[in-house]
């Protein structure tokens, strides 16, 4: 017999406005249910404590990180831009990626949201998961390349301090390598409020960091001949689709984060915070310190007779065992927070979104971890000297995952269009964590407007024809994704 029951109104999750926010009352209905836990749970105001200096402050920690170091020379070396060209373009590309990380902040400032949820709005309760899982391997690949950085840095700073540590050789980066992915994890499973200690403590100190390196090394070097490098493309050629492919990938940089930013602006206070926070943070500090290590690469030359674009290797060759020794604690200050906050938060979210009940959050950080210690396994063993390879995995996921990245344009797109086109910012909090409401299983519009994208990608990538569309692959997919996903829901 059909029961009739009807459910008691106290056992009924709802929405509850307080402010320009929603928090959802939660009971019996939503929290039994498969698609929730408490981890991805909408926070409630009085959770949201982030005003616009942490938000500023995460992305100064973010920001400063030895990728950054090294993208003046990656423009100017495979993009064949001069030095200026590279710099303006670094602050060009990250004026422009501040408009989807702005965009997609929104949802989870207004609902206190993570990433994962929010995706349940355009591509469904279960689909969401394909792009989840996207972003989280990203997010593993340059957890586990960060942390090869931060354990080279852990080796030479011992190595300083013990001779028996130098003595190890590369077998002691491998155990700076486990060490310093130890110290990653501890922090966020330390939650939120250590992630954003972490960030408010060494903001300041990386920025100080940054203009001692600049004051140190400006002497060392002529900075007009510095910025007057010419390009080093063939002179005839137009500048502008090399200026192009350069905006591209620098936007691709960020491409990561522009999608799961609503796992920090569900913590923010107010969405004036999390725009200035935003604003502030991002594109003067990538100025910054891409700056910093075009100015350092050329003084390397005076410094250690060598150019060197690393500068853990470059700081690492200085002699002083005390410079040394402090800069290295730095590096690994830098590192730690830019690993912590932009590569482990995301997959740790992404994963309880597969199974809310059996992976909760800490399960979700250990999962992160050992993936990205298994794709950097061969590396490792190859520092073990157990095998013996020429074979750089940490140079292969590099170029990987960059192009990889242009895969994340569509989403950014779809999320955009979802939210602030076809919701109007309105989203049901009942419905995206329990099924039979508003949100289907898969939603199928928001699945083919990815998929077209992509398959344009693979199609390019496989044939060479229409190159132009992977070469300005972020916005290329951003655009098609938005536009497609616009007009399925509009039949």
């Amino acid at each position: 017999m059909l029961n009739t029951k009807k459910v008691p109104q106290q056992y009924v999750s709802k929405m509850v406005e307080v402010g320009e926010f929603i928090e959802l009352n939660v009971q019996d209905d939503v929290r039994n249910s498969p698609l929730y836990n408490d981890d991805i749970a909408p926070t409630n105001v009085a959770q949201r404590t982030w005003h616009k200096w942490d938000v500023a402050a995460l992305w100064v920690g973010m920001a400063i990180c030895v990728p950054t170091y090294t993208l003046g020379g990656v423009l100017t070396a495979y993009f064949g831009l001069s030095v200026i060209e590279a710099l303006i373009t670094i602050l060009i590309a990250n004026i422009i990626v501040l408009i989807p990380l702005t965009l997609n902040a929104f949802s989870g400032t207004k609902y206190g949201i993570p990433f994962p949820v929010l995706l349940r709005s355009s591509f469904g309760l279960y689909g969401s998961n394909l792009p989840c899982l996207i972003r989280a391997i990203v997010a593993c690949g340059w957890f586990g390349i960060q942390t090869l950085f931060g354990g080279i840095a852990c080796h030479i700073l011992l190595s300083n301090l013990s001779g028996d540590w130098a003595a190890l050789g590369s077998q002691g980066e491998v155990y700076g390598f486990l060490m310093f992915w130890v110290l990653n994890l501890y922090v966020v499973l330390k939650g939120s409020d250590s992630i954003k200690k972490l960030e408010n403590w060494s903001a300041p100190i990386l920025l100080t960091m940054g203009f001692g390196l600049m004051l140190w090394a400006l002497p060392q070097i002529n900075l007009s001949e510095v910025l007057a490098t010419p390009a080093s493309r063939p002179k005839e050629d137009l500048s502008l689709p090399y200026l192009l492919a350069g905006v591209t990938a620098m936007v691709g940089f960020w491409a990561t984060l522009s999608l799961n930013i609503p796992d920090f602006s569900r913590y923010v206070k107010s969405q004036k915070d999390q725009i200035v926070g935003q604003v502030v943070g991002l594109p003067l500090t990538m100025l910054f310190f891409a700056s910093l290590g075009v100015i350092l690469t050329s003084a390397s030359t005076v410094l250690v007779g060598e150019t060197i674009t690393d500068p853990i290797n470059l700081i690492g060759k200085v002699g002083n065992p005390t410079v040394v020794a402090i800069a290295m604690v730095l590096i690994i200050i830098a590192t730690l927070s830019t690993n912590s906050a932009a590569n482990i938060v995301s997959p740790t979210n992404d994963f309880q979104n597969l199974a809310p009940k059996f992976i909760s959050e800490k399960r979700g950080v250990l999962l992160s971890g050992l993936i990205a210690l298994l794709m950097m396994s061969w590396e490792l063993l190859k520092k073990m000297h157990w095998v013996d390879s020429d074979v750089s995995v940490e140079a292969i996921y590099s170029n990987w995952l960059m192009g990889y990245s242009s895969l994340l344009g569509p989403i950014a797109g779809i999320m955009i269009v979802d939210y602030f086109v076809i919701n109007k910012q309105q989203l049901d909090l009942v419905s995206l964590y329990q099924r039979g409401g508003r949100y289907a299983d898969v939603n199928y519009q928001g699945m083919a407007a990815f998929l077209i994208p992509v398959a344009l990608t693979i199609f390019t990538l496989t044939t060479g024809y229409l190159n132009w569309f992977y070469d300005y692959g972020w916005f290329t997919g951003s655009i098609l994704g938005a536009t497609l996903y616009y007009c399925f829901k509009r039949q």
